[in-house]
C-alpha cells in the first residue's frame, strides 16, 4: 500500500479519523451572496460596513453545531476565524474588526472551541493570509477595488511587511490563546497570478518561513496545509475529486479533499446575483457519501463545508445532509476510520477502502445477484454486508465445470459474492471482506 513520508507535524490521528466539518463563517452571511462578495461585487469598505454593524447571531448556539458534526461521524473541526474580508471571529487585541463590536458583543469562537471540544471533535482553525481590510495591504489583482483608480493612488504606499506583522501577531493570539489546536488551515497564496501590472502575494509577503517557524515553537504536532507556499503537512485540492491518491514531486503525501454542501462555502440564500441562476446545486446525501467514499479509496481525508446563517443556525438542508450522512456512518464507519487505499482492484462503480485484514467493498450501483472479483479466488476467508451483518456466500470456480455461457473474465482465480437480489436499505451498501492471514 502506498505511504506518505514523514511530516512535521502530528498526522497520524488525522490520516485515520478521515472525516471532518469546515466552517466558512462571518459578515458575508449576513449578506448571503458567498463569502467572496465583497470581491466578486467590487464592495468598497464603506459599503461593507453595514454587514458588520448588522450581525447579530443571536442564535447561535455551537453546542447544536458540535452535535451534528458528532451525530455525522465527523472527527475534526475548521472554522473561519477570519476571511478575506478581515473580520475576526474572536476578541483579537490587534484590530477593533472583529465580533466584540457588532451587535453579537461578544467572542465567537471561544464558545466553538469549548464546545466541540468537548463533544471530542479536534480543533481546526481556518486563518485568511489575505485581508481587504487592513489599511497596509497592498491593491492586488483579487482585491475589491482593484478597478478603482483613485483608491489605488491612495494606496500606493501600504507596506506589505507592516501588515506581515499583524498576521504573525494574531496567528500567535490564535497559537496561545485557544489551548490545543489540532489543524491549522492557510488560505492562500497566489504569487502566480498577475492582473494589470499587480503581482499576486506569496512566502515572502507573509515571511512564511518566519510564520512556520514561530508555529512549530507555539504548537509542534499541530497539521498545517501547504498554503503559505511551504510545504507542510497537507495538502488540499477543492471542489473536485483527485483522479488518485495525490502526489507531489513523484511521492504520494496526506492529502485532504474540501468540498461543499451546494457549492458555495459562505452562507448563500439563493441562486441569484453574482453566480447566476444555475450557482447552488446541493449535492445529494447519497452523492456526498459516495465522495466521502471515494476519497478514502484513494487515500485522503475529505472536509465538508456548512455556511451558518447570519443568525448563526445551520440550514435545514444543511442538517438533513449531515444527519443523512450520519446514520450511514453509523453502520459504515469502519470502512472509514483508519481505512486508506487497497491494493487490490474494483469492479466497475465499485470503491474498496481497507483496514489490515478487512477488505471494504463499496457498491455504487447494485447488480443482480453476482459481483466478481479478479484474482481473490484465494484471499478471502469470510464476507458479510457491514450493515446487518448478515453473511454473504462466496463462489469459487472450477475451469472444467464452467458453463460455456460465462464470461471469459471469470476462472479459477476468480471469486465471486452472491448477493441477494433486492439492496440493502443503505445508501451505499458494504460488504466486508475478511482476508486470510
Amino acid at each position: 500500500m502506498l505511504k506518505p513520508g514523514s511530516t512535521p507535524g502530528k498526522t497520524d490521528w488525522f490520516v485515520h479519523d478521515r472525516f471532518g466539518l469546515f466552517i466558512h463563517w462571518g459578515i458575508y452571511s449576513v449578506a448571503a451572496r458567498h463569502e467572496w462578495v465583497k470581491n466578486y461585487e467590487k464592495i468598497t469598505d464603506e459599503e461593507y460596513r453595514k454587514y458588520f454593524d448588522h450581525f447579530d447571531p443571536d442564535l447561535y448556539v455551537p453546542e447544536v453545531w458540535a452535535k451534528a458534526a458528532k451525530d455525522a461521524g465527523m472527527k475534526y473541526a475548521v472554522i473561519t476565524t477570519k476571511h478575506h474580508d478581515g473580520f475576526c471571529l474572536w476578541d483579537s487585541k490587534l484590530t477593533d474588526y472583529k465580533a466584540t463590536n457588532t451587535p453579537a458583543k461578544r467572542d465567537l469562537l471561544t464558545p466553538f472551541v469549548e464546545a466541540f471540544r468537548k463533544e471530542g471533535i479536534k480543533i481546526g482553525l481556518y486563518y485568511s493570509l489575505i485581508d481587504w481590510h487592513h489599511p497596509e495591504f497592498p491593491i492586488d489583482g483579487i482585491h475589491p477595488q482593484r478597478d478603482d483608480e483613485e483608491f489605488k493612488k491612495q494606496a500606493k504606499d501600504r507596506d506589505i511587511k507592516k501588515y506581515a506583522e499583524y498576521l504573525h501577531g494574531q496567528v500567535r493570539e490564535l497559537m496561545t490563546q485557544f489551548g490545543k489546536i489540532d489543524v491549522l488551515f492557510f488560505d492562500f497564496s497566489y504569487s502566480q497570478q498577475e492582473y494589470l501590472g499587480m503581482k499576486g502575494k506569496g512566502r515572502e509577503d507573509w515571511q512564511s518561513e518566519k510564520l512556520i517557524k514561530m508555529i512549530r515553537e507555539l504548537m509542534p504536532d499541530v497539521v498545517i496545509n501547504n498554503r503559505t507556499e511551504i510545504p507542510q503537512d497537507l495538502y488540499t485540492p477543492e471542489q473536485f475529486q483527485p483522479s488518485g491518491w495525490v502526489h507531489m514531486d513523484g511521492k504520494p503525501v496526506v492529502w485532504e479533499v474540501c468540498q461543499t454542501l451546494n457549492g458555495s462555502w459562505g452562507y448563500h440564500r439563493d441562486s441569484s446575483g453574482s453566480f447566476g441562476d444555475n450557482y447552488l446545486a446541493w449535492k445529494s446525501s447519497e452523492m456526498l457519501i459516495k465522495m466521502l467514499i471515494d476519497t478514502v479509496s484513494k487515500g485522503g481525508n475529505m472536509i465538508l463545508n456548512v455556511g451558518p446563517t447570519a443568525r448563526g443556525e445551520f440550514e435545514p438542508k444543511a442538517l438533513e445532509r449531515l444527519s443523512d450522512i450520519g446514520e450511514w456512518m453509523k453502520l459504515h464507519s469502519r470502512s472509514i476510520y483508519g481505512a486508506t487505499q487497497s491494493e487490490f482492484k474494483t469492479p466497475q462503480d465499485h470503491r474498496f477502502t481497507q483496514n489490515g485484514n478487512r477488505l471494504y467493498l463499496h457498491i455504487f450501483s447494485w447488480p443482480f445477484k453476482h459481483i466478481h472479483l479478479d484474482n481473490m479466488a484465494d484471499k478471502v476467508e469470510y464476507a458479510q454486508l457491514l450493515n446487518d451483518g448478515s453473511e454473504i456466500k462466496i463462489e469459487k470456480h472450477n475451469m472444467e465445470k464452467e458453463h460455456s455461457s460465462m464470461s471469459e473474465k471469470i476462472n479459477s482465480k476468480t471469486l465471486t459474492l452472491v448477493l441477494p437480489v433486492q439492496k440493502p436499505d443503505v445508501a451505499v451498501p458494504v460488504i466486508e471482506l475478511f482476508l486470510k492471514q
